[in-house]
């Protein structure tokens, strides 16, 4: 009697296993793949117990990557912690302890100019030695600068190419839009990522009964859902409160500038020469 070999409901079939190698392995099997086609494979592999839900989930997200654009993840200008090329070393030291960040953008005389990128970790071992015979420009890296319109994924594969953390993103004319890390993409995978020199702030505070202070970089979705008002994101050409004022006005508004949203009054309560910092929101 022909002996049956038996079957082992633990192991996946190898059909799924070859796909979710070939996906991982060939990026060309990506675009040879329509996008349901993916997504199904993955549910599969989450319904057969190859990966779990969160797996599928980082999956999902990192085949979108190619339809992000570097403009919608990156650090604005204005937002930017940058060190210019005659700035003072007393001056340079503060901005790197009080921002905790590895890596700047070193701007020459015009603002729009980047020289390149500064490394804290070049910087520091000149100062510990008490040495003040070097100039800043020997130890600046050159800059990867990139389009607004460059790919999430595509800028990815560079970082990990060239072995670079950043990039300085540019418009259509040349002028500095803003700065990307590969922290940034990454978080478009897993989340936020916080690390020890991020302090959390709440972007909305209840002051009075009826009154918010809210943080102009706060999300609209998120805005949306805290006070409950029927509107839909994605019919306002805008992502953050900062934004749809900036949208209305087609400048940068001033203090006391508002509007009305729903049953709510927003009314700009700070600003500084380059953007909108705080708003006062009363319900009505």
């Amino acid at each position: 009697m022909k002996d049956h070999q038996k079957t082992d409901d633990s192991h996946p079939p190898s059909g799924l296993l070859d796909k979710l190698k070939k996906y991982f392995r060939n990026p060309f099997f990506i675009k040879t793949q329509s996008l349901s086609e993916v997504t199904d494979f993955l549910k599969d592999a989450v319904d057969q117990n190859i990966i779990d839900k969160e797996a599928e989930s980082i999956a999902n997200k990192a085949i979108r990557l190619k339809d992000i654009t570097v403009k919608e993840i990156m650090v604005p200008k204005v937002d930017m912690v940058t060190v210019e090329i005659d700035e003072d070393t007393d001056v340079i030291i503060k901005k790197i302890i009080e921002s905790g960040h590895s890596r700047y953008p070193v701007l020459g005389k015009e603002r729009d100019e980047v020289n390149g990128i500064l490394l804290a970790k070049d910087l520091l071992p000149k100062l510990f030695s008490g040495s003040t015979d070097f100039d800043i420009v020997n130890m600046l890296r050159d800059p990867n600068v990139v389009p607004e319109t460059k790919k999430a994924d595509s800028l990815l594969e560079e970082f990990k190419q060239d072995r670079s953390h950043l990039a300085i993103v540019i418009d259509e004319y040349g002028s500095i839009s803003g700065l990307v890390t590969i922290e940034d993409i990454l978080e478009e995978l897993v989340g936020e990522i916080e690390d020890e020199h991020d302090i959390e702030e709440e972007e909305i505070i209840q002051i009075s009964k009826n009154k918010y202070s809210v943080d102009s970089k706060v999300e609209l979705e998120e805005f949306i859902t805290y006070f409950n008002i029927e509107i839909d994101p994605l019919s306002i050409d805008a992502e953050t409160l900062g934004g749809l004022f900036i949208s209305k006005f087609g400048v940068l508004p001033k203090k006391g500038d508002q509007i009305k949203l729903s049953n709510l009054k927003i009314k700009v309560s700070d600003t500084d020469a380059r953007r909108i910092k705080t708003f006062l929101v009363s319900k009505e």
